[in-house]
């Protein structure tokens, strides 16, 4: 069964789909990822499959809203210069 609401703004991502999700919230670009789905899913996309491409496929997900994966990995290895 598929169940479909308006909007993504209270998603709850599960597994490994949280740490991309929790980075789309951080750097305010849920509406961009609202619109960019809307955009590929104009019937709409379910909740699991939201998640999967959270989850299998983070560093795309995260290209559609101007994030690049790799940014907090730099910001890490800096941390670890000083």
């Amino acid at each position: 069964m598929r169940i479909y609401r308006e909007g993504i703004g209270d998603f709850e991502a599960w597994d490994g789909a949280r740490d991309a999700w929790e980075r789309i919230k951080d750097e305010d670009k849920v509406d961009a990822l609202e619109s960019a789905l809307e955009d590929l899913y104009p019937d709409g996309i379910s909740e699991g499959d939201l998640n999967d491409l959270l989850w299998h496929d983070s560093e795309w997900t995260l290209g559609l809203v101007g994030i690049d994966e790799d940014d907090d990995e730099d910001e890490d290895d800096d941390d670890d210069d000083e």
